[in-house]
């Protein structure tokens, strides 16, 4: 049995294309292989959950019901999931929940029931990379154009798209610093023979 109980997504850059201060579900559009790969998860009974940093909450200029409008376009275009968690907070609020601190984390794990050992988080920057493992999680980089290569050379695991992330979960845990979908390969010296009799 896989000991991998949910995987936590960050939304934006992960999930979802990169919107800067979104404000309305118009914005809303799923990364490539994001279908798939939540397809892949939840065929094996894994949660899912989706956390996001949106710091234009406080003191503006979003709103709660921005964000609420968001976050209900990506459930209509990749859900359900089962936990969606915000920290509405910027760098300078000293809350608890904004990466690299845990809080998020394990709120969203509490939510589903499910020890943060069993949690994997898949994003895009080192800071939540760091608040997975200060929570106990394993943590997944999928690096794009936003994220330093400094990030990268911290990560624990690399994956270079969601679609490998997730293949490595499902064999998991993870295992390895940068992660490759190595089915082709397999698929490769295990195929029967051709209609010309060659392998």
């Amino acid at each position: 049995m896989n000991p991998v109980k949910a995987v936590l997504f960050h939304r934006d850059g992960t999930l979802v294309e990169d919107v800067p201060r979104n404000a309305g579900p118009g914005g809303v559009r799923p990364v490539a292989g994001a279908r798939e790969a939540l397809a892949l998860l939840r065929a094996r009974g894994i949660r899912t959950g989706v956390v996001t940093q949106q710091p234009g909450v406080v003191p503006g200029p979003l709103t709660d019901a921005d964000v609420r409008r968001v976050q209900h376009r990506v459930d209509e275009l990749l859900g359900p999931f089962d936990v969606f968690a915000v920290c509405p907070h910027g760098p300078g609020d000293g809350c608890n929940c904004r990466a690299p601190h845990p809080g998020l984390l394990l709120w969203a794990a509490g939510r589903i029931c499910t020890a943060p050992t069993g949690l994997v988080v898949i994003g895009d920057n080192d800071a939540g990379m760091a608040a997975a493992r200060r929570a106990g999680a394993r943590g997944i980089l999928v690096p794009t154009a936003r994220t330093g290569p400094e990030e990268t050379v911290r990560a624990d695991h690399v994956a270079p798209d969601l679609t490998t992330a997730v293949r490595a979960v499902l064999d998991g845990p993870p295992q390895g610093r940068v992660l490759a979908d190595e089915r082709p390969i397999q698929e490769a010296f295990t195929a029967g023979p051709g209609p010309d009799g060659v392998r």
